[in-house]
């Protein structure tokens, strides 16, 4: 047998049996070893030379660079308090296509999922509806407790992104005050726009390698880590901020109001201890953010004040020695013609001094003392407190109100500004022009930041004045004066009521009318400043000295127990 084995005969095969040239086989070897040549080079140029581009095209099939949200600062009372604070809260997103929505087992928990979210079905279906998307946001922001169920149901292809959620403990009490973000965190009211740059953290960031399940596989480099924002603490007592609310909303309800307010400063360091404004709204409900409720009043509604620029005038002349607080003023017959216009008081007061037109809040007091000063003389003073000026806070949308300038002012002009008419100011700056009484003669600026340092005051009047129309002040809210109303049981109080017609147009609405009480206690060394503000009181009563001044007596007697204020008055004991 050969030893080629059975069958098989390379002699007689004319392609075996041929010599093949020594050529051909240099050639073969020499073109395998050209077509390695050219792939070494090609894998070295791809992975050495040039391997950006596929470098590049990798990460962006499986790389990811993940967010790492940022907490934004809390918002502070004066004591530490939270008024506003990040809570974690999970973000739902999906991949539609990597959800096995054929499975019956994944649509029950798809069902089971909607549920938990508290979604309606459709919505929730509507959401995974193309399977062609590889991102959608299925919820923003739930609850932990919902992202833990969540997660035991166990769906392919529906996560979780680790995110914050803004919380509100105060509710509506602070709403106005501390405002509110959108859901990306950014400041669109209030506090948290005003120090929006101080408050929002920056967003830290993280590498890594995903699988096409969405899964992190691998972290690539160093992670750059969030920057928290920073806290900010202010002035406000959420003690006396709830009293001011609480207050303020009865008095709505009570009195069938439209709207009301009320702005609480300490008379000392100018530090603004609560505003409230009702009705209000709930920052943690983001369905219910919009509308006239979110309006800060306090700030952004302006008015004509009324008699609260009564003291003014009367100071402004005491100031310029024109009148002293015995000077007689003749009211008789209890109206003044002035340029053809008659000026009318509620009844006739007849012969006052200058404490009286005070305590009986006579317009045609004021006009004749308004008399005796020039136009320029008013509106020095007015805009030395303020008025007709941008008020200097912090806070977005405070409006400057209107004073015309004084060249333009008729002798009818003169006389209504005497008592509050002709011009407007929001509550926040006619609290603000009352510091003047309360602090020796110096207005001095409120402030939103809590602060240690003292209050750089501007010289509006002696300290001699400002102490006599505190006591002006003083009698017209005691008996006989136009708000016994506003007295308080402990602490002696002074201020003056308000009571005008709405504006309408260029004209008065004859049956709506605006009711405000601004005044401070204790009367000889005043600690707070309390306005107040009804909007419409459509009860009945519509005299500030009935609607405006039971409020400020309230908040007055709460606010200084909070502060530890030590009554100046004797309380009356209680027989047992």
């Amino acid at each position: 047998m050969s030893r080629n084995g059975p069958g098989v005969r390379y002699a007689t095969s004319p392609l075996l049996a041929s010599k093949t040239p020594l050529w051909r086989s240099k050639f073969i070897v020499g073109s395998m070893a050209f077509g390695f040549a050219l792939l070494a080079a090609r894998a070295a140029y791809v992975e050495v030379f040039n391997n950006q581009y596929f470098i590049h095209q990798g990460e962006v099939r499986f790389v990811r660079t993940l967010d790492m949200p940022a907490s934004r600062g809390r918002i502070l009372d004066r004591n530490g308090q939270i008024l506003a604070a990040d809570v974690p809260a999970p973000s739902i997103w999906a991949i539609p296509e990597d959800i096995e929505r054929d499975d019956p087992s994944v649509q029950a928990r798809l069902r089971d999922a909607a549920q938990v979210l508290g979604m309606p079905q459709k919505d929730f279906d509507k959401k995974l509806a193309d399977e062609d998307k590889s991102f959608v946001w299925i919820k923003r922001q739930v609850d932990v407790a919902v992202a833990r169920k969540l997660a035991e149901l166990n769906i392919k292809g529906l996560y979780q992104r680790s995110d914050f959620k803004r919380l509100y403990p105060e509710g509506e009490a602070a709403a106005h005050v501390a405002g509110f973000t959108n859901i990306e965190e950014q400041g669109q009211e209030g506090v948290e726009l005003a120090f929006d740059h101080s408050l929002a953290g920056k967003a830290g960031s993280r590498r890594v390698i995903k699988d096409r399940l969405g899964r992190v596989v691998e972290d690539v480099g160093e992670a750059v880590p969030p920057d928290n924002g920073d806290d900010v603490q202010l002035s406000i007592d959420e003690r006396i901020q709830y009293v001011a609310y609480e207050k303020i909303r009865d008095a709505v309800i009570e009195n069938k109001a439209k709207a009301g307010s009320c702005v609480v400063v300490d008379a000392v360091t100018g530090e603004l201890l609560a505003m409230a404004n009702y009705p209000s709204f709930n920052p943690n409900d983001r369905s219910d953010l919009s509308g006239d409720h979110l309006r800060n009043r306090a700030m952004t509604d302006v008015f004509e004040p009324g008699s609260t620029m009564k003291p003014i005038t009367v100071a402004t002349a005491l100031q310029l020695g024109r009148i002293t607080p015995q000077t007689i003023i003749d009211t008789n017959p209890g109206r003044i013609t002035v340029a053809g216009a008659t000026i009318h008081d509620d009844e006739n007061f007849g012969v006052l001094n200058v404490i009286g037109v005070i305590q009986k809040s006579s317009n045609v007091g004021a006009t004749r003392i308004s008399q005796r000063m020039t136009p320029h003389e008013m509106w020095d003073s007015f805009t030395s407190l303020g008025f007709g000026q941008k008020p200097q806070t912090e806070f977005p949308g405070a409006i400057t109100g209107r004073l015309r300038p004084w060249k333009a002012w008729r002798p009818i002009e003169q006389a209504t500004m005497s008592y509050g008419y002709g011009l407007s100011a929001s509550l926040f700056q006619i609290a603000h022009a009352y510091t003047a009484f309360a602090h020796g003669g110096e207005v001095i600026p409120v402030k939103l930041l809590k602060s240690d340092a003292p209050p750089v005051g501007i010289p509006v009047f002696t300290p001699q004045i400002a102490s006599e129309v505190r006591q002006m002040m003083h009698l017209a809210a005691a008996p006989g004066g136009t708000a016994p109303l506003a007295q308080t049981v402990g602490y002696s109080v002074g201020g003056k009521t308000g009571t005008a017609h709405k504006q309408e147009g260029k004209g008065y609405a004859g049956n709506k009318y605006r009711a405000w009480y601004t005044g401070m206690s204790p009367i000889d060394k005043p600690r707070i400043i309390v306005a107040v503000m009804v909007d419409e009181p459509g009860a009945g009563k519509y005299f500030g000295g009935l609607v405006a001044a039971p409020v400020f007596s309230q908040v007055v007697q709460q606010t200084l127990r909070i502060m530890n204020v030590m009554p100046d008055l004797a309380v009356p004991s209680q027989a047992h």
